[in-house]
């Protein structure tokens, strides 16, 4: 082999191992710290392992990746249940919230929530305020920010965001006009349509998590 060739394969393995160490201490960070955003994430993570390389950034889906085999190896007791109690207090709010055809997102739908995680909604009304007047009405104090979110490859909007505590939970509610119930916004890890799921898709969740619990307690019983 030239020595070229040599070189340049053994930059290549090197940079691959970098970017699986910084995916890895990415992964730790938000899920320790409660860092929410991968690129944030991914600049904290190559900064504290010193490497500057730009080529060594992994991409969001290698830290989703990570993250998930982090919450794997040292949530395994824990990070489930924070997921079920999140996804069952989704459920009650998205009932509460019917009017406005909630979508649960995030981390509570994709299943890396952890004691971090806000349990994300969108919600859709034409007169975001109407949101506004039926938290106050029902007696729910919230407070309010606005969140840029990509509409398309080359469009971004800024809309509307409450956020509020239930039962010790946050929640983060972001308004969208009801024409978006046919688009969703594009996701931070793939760039694609985010994934949302409507109350009967996370009624279905919840069954899954049921049966998948079930089945671990007759396989417990068996290895008695």
């Amino acid at each position: 082999m030239a020595r070229g060739e040599h070189h340049r394969i053994h930059a290549s393995d090197r940079q691959q191992r970098n970017r699986r160490r910084v995916a890895q201490e990415a992964a730790r960070l938000m899920s320790e710290h409660g860092i929410r955003d991968f690129h944030r994430a991914k600049l904290k993570a190559a900064e504290r392992l010193g490497i500057l390389d730009t080529q060594a950034l992994p991409r969001n889906q290698e830290i989703e990746q990570a993250l998930r085999e982090h919450q794997r190896l040292f949530l395994a007791d824990s990070q489930p249940q924070l997921l079920r109690t999140r996804r069952e207090a989704a459920l009650e709010a998205m009932r509460f919230l019917a009017r406005f055809e909630p979508r649960l997102v995030g981390a509570v739908l994709d299943g890396t929530a952890d004691a971090h995680s806000a349990i994300c909604l969108h919600v859709f009304s034409d007169d975001p305020d109407a949101v506004h007047r039926y938290l106050h009405e029902h007696g729910v104090p919230y407070e309010t920010q606005t969140r840029r979110l990509r509409t398309s490859r080359d469009g971004q909007a800024e809309f509307p965001v409450l956020l509020f505590a239930a039962d010790a939970l946050p929640f983060d509610l972001t308004v969208l006009p009801r024409d978006a119930l046919r688009q969703a916004p594009l996701d931070r890890v793939d760039e694609k349509p985010m994934r949302r799921a409507a109350l009967a898709a996370v009624e279905a969740l919840l069954a899954e998590d049921d049966a998948g619990d079930e089945l671990e307690r007759m396989l417990a019983a068996v290895r008695r």
